[in-house]
């Protein structure tokens, strides 16, 4: 654990030092966030907060693998390797994109070749676990649904991306949640607590925390789509290496500790608002028979807003919806007990009337000045 928790405080300073220098890099080639209809900042802020994301993360994996426990396992050093490539790739694209605007179809091509680089570094899904049972998966399956779940991990991320804060911090909350997981089943079960699974997910939390420094509303700069593509590249790969990795006897074999679907549902629910966000989206565009990447503002943020929260109280409440799925689902998992159930469902019981309330303060002050 020492191990790890070294990672996590060199991934967010390394991350927080090389920001500012990336802050004044956007500012001399002009690569600022400009100000458009559907954006809530009121004048240009830099981007490049990827690429100091993409240090960070170098920096602390180069570390780990220097470390005797991390650094001795060959498949974590290998993983970590197809980790940092692929994200070198997407934060290149996304950060091409910050500066001319790529079109989404540019985009998404990028995005594929991550995850091609990913996929030939074998990183990818071989198996579903499911209650009872293991579905293997062979090489085509397993290639097409690895890209398949970058791409959506991506975009998900990407799409959340509109307020100060607001993504770093889901990143951030998720991410921990999902080490946490990986840790603790590992301790439980008596298994190597060395995995690249857990590499990446504390690393992922400390570029989060350490960029977030320069993120909090008001921002000093924004990470752009280098940083959020970056951001969902890497819980996309943690997953999908811990699946790799795991012996699926463990997770499919009716264990008491862990339900035989978490490993599905874990990374599902440390991006249940940015998956829940891009599908609504896609949903609402097609509807309207618009191009599924053409920006809008009915995003769950803009929403947020609309219904009269400050921007500092609707970042807190998607951080609460964040950490109350998550960590409540592993929660669930590591302390099945009903007593578990009733404290998250009373959470999310709470979080739902703390984001109702202003449309309900508004309505009474509506009536009284009536």
């Amino acid at each position: 654990m020492r191990e790890y928790l070294l990672v996590l405080l060199i991934a967010a300073g390394t991350t927080y030092l090389l920001a500012g220098a990336c802050r004044g890099i956007a500012v001399r080639f002009g690569v600022l966030a400009k100000v458009r209809d559907r954006d809530v900042h009121t004048h240009p802020i830099p981007y490049f907060g990827g690429i100091a994301m993409l240090g960070g993360l170098a920096v602390a994996l180069l570390v780990a693998l220097q470390m005797p426990f991390l650094g001795r396992y060959a498949a974590v050093m290998h993983d970590a390797s197809a980790v940092l490539w692929a994200g070198l790739i997407i934060t290149a694209v996304g950060a091409l994109d910050d500066k001319y605007d790529l079109n989404p179809l540019v985009k998404l091509g990028g995005q594929v070749l991550a995850a091609g680089v990913a996929v030939v570094g074998g990183v990818r899904l071989f198996w579903i676990p499911l209650p009872g049972r293991i579905i293997s998966l062979d090489d085509a399956t397993s290639i097409l649904l690895t890209v398949l779940v970058i791409a959506v991990c991506v975009n998900a991320v990407n799409f959340v991306d509109g307020l100060d804060g607001l993504s770093s911090g889901i990143v951030a909350i998720g991410s921990g949640a999902f080490f946490s997981y990986t840790y603790v089943l590992a301790y439980v079960e008596g298994l190597e607590r060395a995995t690249t699974a857990s590499l990446i997910t504390v690393a992922t939390c400390g570029v989060a925390i350490g960029f977030l420094f320069h993120n909090w509303h008001p921002a000093k700069m924004f990470m752009g789509d280098s940083g959020s593509m970056l951001l969902g590249l890497l819980m996309a790969m943690s997953a999908i290496s811990y699946t790799g990795r795991m012996d699926p006897s463990v997770v499919g074999g009716g264990s008491a500790v862990v339900p035989a679907m978490l490993p599905i549902l874990l990374p599902v629910a440390a991006l249940a608002l940015p998956l829940i966000d891009l599908v609504t989206a896609w949903i609402r565009r097609a509807w309207k028979g618009q191009n599924p990447f053409s920006a809008d503002k009915q995003h769950l943020h803009h929403r947020l807003l609309a219904h009269g929260h400050s921007h500092w109280g609707a970042v807190l409440l998607m951080y609460g919806w964040a950490a109350a799925v998550s960590v409540g689902l592993v929660a669930m998992a590591l302390v099945p007990r009903t007593s578990t159930v009733w404290i998250v469902v009373g959470v999310l019981a709470v979080l739902a009337l703390l984001t109702l309330l202003p449309v309900r303060s508004r309505r009474s002050e509506a009536r009284s000045d009536a």
